[in-house]
């Protein structure tokens, strides 16, 4: 029952990023052949008016096949025939809906079980902001010259700065308050910790959960393009990533502790699923992006078939990756 909770918590994803390219399809007219949840064989379908609407064996991503998407068509239905701007409505689509998602997602979660806010609720005694004189009361807004909206903001500062010395801005009694912390080890839980504690907002408003959502969301995005910024420079490791199979082992234990915990992770994967989508590679809703823009911009018509024989190339090299990164999974799984 927790693979399937977790299997139709990704679907979910999925199924809002391709409504997403879908529903702004039908809005700038452009004929729809078909909407998939899944890929590989087909298992289940229904032909609609215009529309195949199919459910394929992998439950691993999905695609809204579009007339004259991969190839000029001479129809006034085809997506070859539209302005780039409407292309690019439509193509923004997919991942603007899962960061929207993900939003909303946060936004119901801080309003049934309250959120913690950067804002000192205790201090442990003899601990590094204890001797450091930070108080109760204390609202966190800045920590090594990164402002600080969230929680999560404070602790992953923390947890990168692997012991180094913490330059902290405070908010006592309005006035700014510049402390220094070096975070100690806590064998216990095998971390570094200043030894402070936050408040927990219990019965926050429509705006408080909104605005929750916003900022969880931004973090999240912030820890991603931060988490790429390791690999792309060669200080990740192999245990730092992984596919659909990690997706699902992680997911499945996260459905063990309950749905409030399952939702706040599809929330997270669908920032991942957002940004990894606006990544400017042929395939990707970015490579279509980065190419319109350029349309947009230049005012320079790029052939049709041309696009159609990038993106063929890029599905094929993504396809490949997504092969070996299943292999590292089954060889080489994350340990939880």
């Amino acid at each position: 029952m927790y693979i399937l909770g977790a299997i139709l918590a990704f679907s979910v994803l999925v199924i809002v990023h391709e409504l997403g390219h879908f529903t702004l399809a039908k809005l700038n007219g452009v004929k729809v052949e078909e909407f998939s949840i899944g890929m590989g064989p087909k298992v289940f379908g229904i032909k609609g008016k215009e529309t195949e609407y199919l459910i394929k064996a992998l439950p691993f991503g999905g695609y809204v096949k579009m007339l004259g998407e991969e190839e000029k068509v001479s129809d006034i239905r085809a997506f070859s025939s539209k302005t780039p701007a409407r292309k690019l409505s439509i193509i923004a689509a997919g991942p603007i809906m899962n960061f929207v998602l993900a939003v909303v997602i946060f936004a119901v979660i801080g309003a049934i079980r309250g959120f913690l806010i950067p804002v000192i609720d205790k201090v442990d005694i003899n601990s590094p902001a204890y001797n450091a004189g930070i108080q109760k009361g204390d609202k966190i807004i800045n920590i090594n010259n990164k402002k600080v909206t969230t929680w999560d903001d404070f602790s992953t500062v923390v947890y990168m700065a692997k012991g180094e010395n913490l330059n902290i801005k405070l908010l006592r009694n309005n006035e700014i308050k510049t402390i220094n912390v070096t975070p100690v080890m806590n064998k216990e839980e095998n971390r570094y910790i200043v030894g402070v504690w936050p408040t927990l907002l219990e019965k926050p408003n429509i705006i408080n959960s909104l605005y929750y959502g916003l900022t969880q969301t931004n973090t999240i995005i912030k820890q991603t393009f931060g988490a790429l910024k390791t690999i792309f420079t060669g200080k990740a490791s192999a245990d730092d990533f992984g596919g659909p199979i990690s997706i699902i082992r992680i997911s499945t234990k996260v459905a063990e502790s309950g749905i409030i915990p399952l939702a706040a992770f599809a929330a997270y994967l669908s920032v991942q699923l957002a940004i990894f989508n606006i990544i400017p590679f042929p395939a990707l809703d970015g490579g279509w992006i980065f190419l319109l823009l350029f349309e947009i911009i230049t005012r320079k018509k790029i052939d049709d078939n041309k696009i159609g024989l990038i993106n063929y190339i890029g599905f094929a090299i993504l396809i490949t990756l997504m092969i070996v990164i299943l292999i590292k999974d089954i060889l080489y799984p994350i340990k939880l």
